[in-house]
């Protein structure tokens, strides 16, 4: 008998194993990298979908006022959003010296977004703690063609030391300007 529940419990474990590898995970981890005057900065984070929630992502009540440090946003899904770069930075007017940080919008205007850069690392999305911030830097807003359905980040390179890292989902897209000292 004991073996026979033994069995039964492994071809469960099995399928349920089997399962669960063929259900895309509802928020994919996903990485942005760009090169900006022969260095490299990479965003890793995890991407929410929008799934029929437009108009209801970023509204006082909507899906993100749910999170307990409401309005500052994990800004991905998650574990926290990193930003890893490979050279001191500028963003905006904030000074990012080399090496790994937590990324965390204040979205209290959804049409005027702050980024948030964090010294503290490894932590869970919502581990938001503002004692650890290393600044914040308005974000330029925007309105995309069409729905954002992925929120997606983007670095791009927009000279010979500078360039941009944009965030869009659902009907925003917000960006700061990036250089490379």
């Amino acid at each position: 008998m004991k073996r026979l529940l033994s069995c039964a419990g492994v071809l469960i474990a099995a399928a349920l194993s089997l399962s669960a590898q063929q259900n895309p995970p509802a928020s994919p981890a996903a990485t942005a990298t760009g090169t900006i005057a022969g260095k490299t900065v990479s965003i890793t984070y995890n991407s929410p979908r929008v799934k029929g929630r437009e108009g209801h992502i970023f509204t006082k009540d909507g899906l993100i006022s749910r999170d307990p440090h409401y309005p500052v946003w994990r800004a991905g899904a998650n574990a926290a959003t990193t930003l890893k770069t490979d050279a001191d930075l500028k963003i905006g007017d904030l000074a990012v010296p080399k090496g790994s940080y937590t990324l965390f919008v204040d979205i209290a205007d959804p049409d005027a977004w702050v980024l948030i850069v964090s010294k503290q690392t490894g932590e869970w999305g919502l581990a938001y703690d503002p004692s650890k911030d290393l600044g914040k830097v308005k974000m330029q807003m925007t309105k995309p063609a069409a729905l954002v359905e992925d929120l997606k980040y983007s670095v791009d390179s927009t000279g010979a030391s500078s360039g941009k890292v944009t965030l869009a989902w659902e009907n925003h897209v917000a960006a700061v300007p990036v250089t490379v000292h």
